[in-house]
């Protein structure tokens, strides 16, 4: 039995919406790179985007929990020397949110071409209004708890 290996063509792409008020980051941006990735499909390959879009809103009421959003940093390199800047997660949180949410699943997918291709299909807005009401996204539950 030889094995199933998808086509580009017969990819289907859905869209989907997560309202990301009260998640807490890393566990909201584990099922999206899941889902940006293809694994929830059963004809998900490693070697190909067969992913789905995901809308993200509400990103600035996420948290984080047990004060990591004060200890943790996020750390930017210029590329010449002394370029390295860093700052806190609330600090980042506070001025870009869907910076931070982009950064955390980039994080999480591969790393080269097929990364980047998966990366494009994440949208992350601020708040609680998105322009992609005409791809009829569904909405999907993360199975994560409330943070406490």
């Amino acid at each position: 039995m030889r094995t199933y290996s998808p086509k580009a063509s017969e990819i289907e792409r859905a869209w989907h919406v997560i309202d990301a008020e009260g998640l807490v980051l890393g566990r909201l941006c584990t099922e999206v790179a899941r889902v940006l990735r293809g694994k929830h499909k059963p004809t998900f390959a490693p070697h190909i985007d067969t992913g789905d879009h995901v809308v993200i809103v509400n990103a600035d009421k996420v948290v984080l929990t047990k004060g990591k959003a004060d200890k943790e940093q996020v750390y930017r390199y210029s590329g010449y020397p002394g370029g390295l800047k860093s700052e806190s997660y609330q600090q980042l949180l506070d001025r870009k949110p869907a910076d931070a949410i982009r950064l955390s699943v980039r994080g999480m997918l591969p790393h080269g071409p097929l990364g980047r291709q998966q990366i494009k299909k994440l949208k992350v807005y601020a708040g609680p209004e998105h322009p992609h009401a005409a791809q009829n996204p569904s909405v999907l539950e993360i199975a994560a708890a409330k943070a406490r």
